[in-house]
């Protein structure tokens, strides 16, 4: 009976030993953040627009600081080669998807594919279906009325005519045009003289294009008020075509908080205003939820926002 006690004595102590080695080794898988190791893929169709470059980069980076390995995929505005490489990252059994600037309803088969196989995907300044885990973002509704708001009446006075350059493709973008598309169908004195698509490829030049044939096309001073942009490259160069040509009377708006466009509010160009995204938040939301998925904590769905400030030449050079 006595070897019996003795023999439960020794095991509960080795229990206890090994319990206390495993809480130490635990402790420096928990330093890792639970990223130690893991393969992330991250994916978008728009690595050439220095906003969704800076968000690779603040991910990449902060990934990589957790022991992440991490595999950065751009298709150069190719939707169709976007959704073959998803295929291809869920074959490979990567860890982890991010997509950076990319409408996930276009990609709906493949991220499905990856739900199935027990692929977490987030987005980051992405669109948000069902089966993802988040998305980080701006709320773009809201910037298109700070900015729209802000050409309307503090610009405009309620009352001229505008040009819109918009991408509808793009999830962040459309949102803003609807913003855009609501408040214009409740002014009587603002008149929408036409709205163009401009690619992403070369946003500011294919921008700078468009806006010198508007001008041929709308010769006479204040023909036209204002050139509202659904983000800052296409407001960038719908600046250089007006100061090119003259008609510096032509009020430019964007959105993004790109710092080419801050410079140019700064200088007192056409360009008025902006709206600032925290890039750097959006990503960091990505990371905190990806560390709480990979160490077992509870993760929100649906989409997070990072605050945005509206720039205007009274505050350019705050920033």
């Amino acid at each position: 009976m006595k070897n019996l006690k003795r023999l439960a004595a020794a095991t509960m102590a080795l229990a206890m030993v090994l319990g206390l080695t495993a809480c130490g080794g635990g402790g420096e898988s928990e330093t890792a953040d639970g990223l130690e190791g893991k393969e992330i893929s991250i994916m978008t169709p728009y690595l050439s627009s220095v906003t969704t470059n800076q968000m690779v980069e603040y991910l990449q980076s902060g990934l990589e600081e957790k022991g992440a390995e991490v595999t950065v995929i751009d298709t150069a505005n190719d939707f169709s080669a976007l959704a073959s490489r998803i295929e291809d990252v869920v074959t490979a059994q990567t860890d982890g998807i991010i997509l950076v600037s990319a409408d996930p309803t276009q990609l709906e088969n493949q991220l499905q594919e990856a739900f199935d196989a027990g692929i977490p995907v987030f987005g980051c300044d992405s669109g948000y279906i069902e089966g993802m885990e988040t998305n980080a973002t701006s709320d773009n509704y809201q910037m298109g009325e700070m900015i729209t708001e802000y050409l309307f009446n503090d610009l405009m006075g309620g009352e001229g005519t505008v040009i819109s350059l918009t991408h509808r493709p793009h999830p962040g973008v459309v949102k803003r045009c609807e913003a855009f598309d609501d408040m214009i169908a409740e002014e009587d004195g603002i008149e929408l003289i036409t709205e163009q698509h401009i690619p992403a490829e070369q946003p500011i030049n294919d921008a700078q294009d468009t806006v010198e044939n508007l001008l041929l096309s709308n010769p006479d001073k204040d023909s036209i008020t204002a050139i509202w942009c659904g983000w800052d490259e296409p407001a960038i160069g719908a600046t250089q075509a007006c100061m090119e040509a003259g008609r510096d009377e032509i009020l430019v708006v964007g959105v993004d908080g790109n710092e080419q466009a801050v410079s140019l509010i700064q200088e007192g160009t056409n360009l008025k205003a902006t709206v600032k995204q925290n890039f750097e938040g959006m990503a960091q939301i990505v990371l905190e939820q990806m560390e709480l998925l990979f160490t077992g904590g509870e993760t929100e769905h649906g989409e997070l926002y990072a605050d945005a400030t509206l720039i205007t030449p009274e505050n350019a050079g705050q920033e």
